[in-house]
């Protein structure tokens, strides 16, 4: 498990010499410090505007609502870990062997570096349709990064390894949770991980 964080004051010495993108990053970055230090509950957009030191008007500008706030949070922080993979997996051509293990190791450790409030944030936005909306996205943009990884050293129809790749995304958010939960440790769920993705990009016919 990652060491509990201390708490990051807000610096408010800029506050009204911010652009509207980093003043939208500013708020962002705010939210996820109080999901991180005080939990999802406590992520309100007064409670925002309070700890980023901004008034209530300019909260509500940038996301409208807290399920807008969320939601936007929820992809902010899920495209730092896509974008953190990618980079990660940037390496040029590997044997199977050792591309499997890398984007086993990659995948689980670009989730856990989020901690768990990736996860704290999306059981905020439980039975929202608009999460539904954004969580299929993330998704899918997932699903086209182990495609684009796994497509050399597999068999499988394109359709087939997609398939696969949903699969296996779930899988590792699922090790993810419990890395980030203390049930086991980063070695023991990439030692189960990578054995499913090499598994699964056989062609089974």
């Amino acid at each position: 498990m990652q060491a509990k964080r201390e708490k990051t004051p807000v610096d408010n010495r800029s506050v009204g010499r911010l652009s509207k993108a980093d003043r939208r990053l500013q708020l962002l970055d705010t939210a996820r410090l109080i999901v991180r230090e005080e939990g999802a509950d406590r992520l309100t957009l007064a409670h925002l505007a309070v700890r980023a030191g901004v008034s209530k008007p300019v909260t509500y500008e940038h996301f409208e609502t807290r399920t807008g706030l969320l939601i936007e949070l929820y992809r902010w922080i899920d495209t730092e870990r896509i974008t953190a993979f990618r980079v990660a997996m940037a390496r040029g051509s590997l044997p199977a062997e050792e591309t499997i293990a890398a984007l086993a190791q990659t995948y689980l450790a670009c989730g856990t570096d989020q901690g768990d409030e990736f996860h704290a944030v999306g059981a905020a936005l439980a039975g929202s349709e608009e999460k539904a909306c954004v969580y299929q996205e993330l998704v899918d943009k997932v699903v086209e990064m182990f495609v684009a990884v796994l497509r050399p050293y597999s068999n499988l129809s394109e359709e087939s390894l997609v398939l696969a790749s949903m699969a296996l995304i779930a899988a590792g958010d699922a090790l993810t949770t419990a890395i980030t939960r203390g049930n086991c440790s980063a070695a023991e769920a990439a030692e189960v991980f990578a054995p499913l993705i090499a598994a699964v990009t056989q062609d089974q016919s």
